[in-house]
Order: structure tokens, then C-alpha cells, then sequence
């Protein structure tokens, strides 16, 4: 083994060499060890065989391209994810199931600058990929419950009702908050408000739809935002809120702590703004709270 192929056992990235049939030449190391195939089972070997994954139009028409015309072709992790299923390195915990990589691929030429075939990097990202995600989810998510924060709630509606005056679709909204919070703080200690809120929201996230949007707007105050939904539904949906909270019970310090909570409901419709679909469901919420709590009302 030459100094060169020394280096290409000991690097820290994915090595391929494949020969202008896609039949594997070389196999370094780090290929090996997070595909648990050996060098000397795959050298010689169709690529494609060991990895019918990549049987794809976006990587075949690539590696045509290489060969043919001598281009340089990018696999962004951001775009892509991974081109092989590996999985990621233990030394850290990873929130995707397989390893993110950015891959390039690019031409082998000879002495007389002819292409003899394709190398294949492949660099794991995971780590950066994880931290990116983190970053972008701090941004989204409440920091208590782990549900949606109140600033991509408002850009989601923003969004939703834009949807709903290009194609005139249904979008309602619930707005809820837990009857006297204030007792469970006082009675409890803020470590159980915080679990009742946690218990909360995580109940609710349990029942809607993953096209519906349960955010944290404030204190002890939810909403949920409902694309395609009617004010008919979207009532039905307010009631079994409040009937599973209402049989929810939060352990905590030795309590079993159960709470109650208050909804409003509203659609869009007509030449409503986003502005006035909140604006009638906080109404509502106002009037189920004046009306004994524990109950839903309705603003048309």
C-alpha cells in the first residue's frame, strides 16, 4: 500500500471508487466500518446491488454526467438527507435515524485526461445537521411544553389565511386556558403548574390532527389552529378537549392534580381577517369563562 492509499484508509470521510460501469474499485475504511461491508465483499461488485437505494433517477443521471461530460455533482444534506442508509456515530445522541451526509461526486481522469471512472465522498453531518435542527426548533417550540410558541403560531396563521382567502378553504380556531391556574401555582408550588401545563398540552397534541397546529399563547392560554375545518367540527373537537381534560389527572409531588379548562371557538369566513378570527375566539373564551368555565362557546 502506497503513502496515498495510506491516507485514504486513516481520513475521516467516505471514499468510493467506481469504475465508469458503477462497479466499486475502492472501498476506504470509514466506508467500511459504517456500512459493516468489508472492502474486499464489495470491491469489484455492482454498487447498486448493495445499495438498491440509490437506484434513482437524481443519483444515475448524475454519475451519467460525470462520465460523460466530466461534471461535479452535490448531494446537500439540507436537500437530500443521506445517499447511504448508514447509522449515526453512538458518541452522541442523534435526533435522525440515519446518518445526514453531504456527498459530491466527481471524475477520475488518466494520463490523457480521459475519465475512467467516479469518486464518491461521502462526509458525515449529523452532528451540525442535529444542532441546526435544535437551533431552528428553539425558535419554533415553547421551551415548557415542547408545542408550538406564539410567534410561529402567528406566522402560521398569517400563512393559513392566506391558504384560505386564495382558495377559500375552512380554517377555525380554538382558544383555551386551564380554569384557575393560579390555585394550582398557590396550592401546589410553581413545579406542579408547570407539569399540569406540560400534562396539558401534551394531551391535546394527542388528539389533534398533524395538519393542525396546538401552540402556547401565553401563560396558561392555548390555541389551536384548524386548517379545513368547519366551526361544526371544529366545536366537536373543543368538546373533547374539555371532556379529556377534564378527566386528566397530573401527578406531582404526591398530588394527583386535575384541572379544567375553558374553550372559545371561531371560523373564518366571508372577508374576516386573521385579526378577527382570533379577536372572536378570544370573545368566546371571555364568555365561557363568564359562563361558569369548563365549557366551550362558540362565536360565529
Amino acid at each position: 500500500m502506497n503513502e496515498i492509499s495510506q491516507i485514504f484508509e486513516i481520513v475521516n470521510f467516505g471514499l468510493v471508487i467506481l469504475d465508469n460501469e458503477l462497479n466499486v474499485k475502492h472501498w476506504n475504511q470509514w466506508m467500511a466500518r459504517h456500512s459493516g461491508i468489508e472492502a474486499d465483499r464489495i470491491t469489484g461488485a455492482f454498487l447498486l446491488d448493495f445499495f438498491p437505494e440509490l437506484n434513482t433517477p437524481r443519483f444515475l443521471r448524475s454519475c451519467k454526467m460525470v462520465i460523460a461530460f466530466g461534471n461535479f455533482s452535490f448531494f446537500s444534506q439540507k436537500l437530500h438527507h443521506f445517499l447511504f442508509p448508514f447509522k449515526p456515530d453512538g458518541s452522541f445522541k442523534s435526533m435522525f435515524e440515519y446518518m445526514q451526509q453531504n456527498c459530491t461526486l466527481g471524475p477520475l481522469r488518466n494520463d490523457l485526461n480521459a475519465i475512467t471512472g467516479i469518486f464518491l465522498i461521502v462526509q458525515d453531518v449529523t452532528e451540525l445537521a442535529s444542532y441546526e435542527q435544535k437551533l431552528v426548533e428553539m425558535n419554533m417550540k415553547d421551551g415548557l411544553t415542547g408545542i408550538y410558541n406564539r410567534r410561529f403560531f402567528q406566522t402560521r396563521l398569517s400563512e393559513e389565511y392566506e391558504r384560505h382567502t386564495r382558495y377559500a378553504g375552512m380554517l377555525s380556531l380554538i382558544m383555551f386556558d386551564i380554569d384557575f391556574f393560579k390555585n394550582v401555582n398557590d396550592n401546589y408550588g410553581h413545579q406542579c403548574g408547570d407539569s399540569v401545563l406540560k400534562s396539558v398540552a401534551a394531551k391535546i397534541g394527542s388528539i389533534i390532527r398533524k395538519t393542525d397546529y396546538l401552540a402556547r399563547y401565553g401563560g396558561e392560554e392555548f390555541c389551536c389552529l384548524l386548517p379545513q375545518t368547519d366551526l361544526a367540527a371544529a366545536r366537536r373537537l373543543a368538546e373533547r378537549f374539555r371532556l379529556h381534560i377534564e378527566a386528566l389527572m397530573t401527578p406531582c409531588q404526591g398530588h394527583d392534580i386535575n384541572v379544567t379548562i375553558s374553550l372559545g371557538v371561531s371560523g373564518l369566513h366571508g372577508e374576516d381577517s386573521e385579526e378577527m378570527l382570533l379577536k372572536r375566539a378570544d370573545q368566546a373564551l371571555y364568555d365561557a369563562k363568564n359562563s361558569g368555565r369548563n365549557c366551550t362557546v362558540v362565536m360565529p
